[in-house]
């Protein structure tokens, strides 16, 4: 009696135990589920850096003031295909320079900006490297996106 009464219970508990788990999500694995590799504990280690954006005038002339038809900055490292966007204070559809951005890792990257609400002007791109080298007296690394053309 005893035999079939813990069969019983038994039974019952892994039917309870198998309908109560919905998904593979909910079962509970024996095995860790986050792993660290050597790859993920270089990145974690990887330095930050702050960056200033502004823009170079089709004359060349470079500029950190003013307000632009411009939608944001965008960062997309060569290696990793990996984007940052920034998106700064706009008022009446313009945004105002300088622009920043605060934790881009050290790499090399395409920098360019989106274009503004109005698309009255296109920009283009320039590939810069971020790193302790490139940093000013201001702390920044700072970075021009070209104007490609303007109506």
């Amino acid at each position: 009696m005893k035999k079939t009464t813990l069969k019983a219970l038994l039974i019952a508990g892994l039917g309870i135990t198998v309908t109560a788990c919905t998904s593979n999500d909910d079962l509970v694995m024996d095995s860790p589920t986050v792993t660290h590799s050597a790859n993920s504990k270089e990145a974690s280690k990887t330095e930050t850096y702050q960056i200033r954006y502004g823009l170079v005038s089709q004359s060349g002339v470079k500029t950190l003031s003013g307000s632009y038809d411009l939608g944001g900055f965008v960062a997309t490292n060569v290696a990793t295909g990996e984007s940052y966007d920034s998106y700064g204070y706009s008022s009446g559809g313009f945004q105002s320079l300088p622009q920043f951005y605060d934790g881009l890792p050290e790499g090399t990257y395409t920098f360019t900006a989106m274009q503004g609400q109005g698309g009255w002007v296109g920009y283009g791109s320039v590939v810069a490297t971020v790193s302790d080298a490139q940093v000013d007296a201001d702390g920044y690394v700072t970075i021009y996106v070209p104007i490609a053309w303007e109506e």
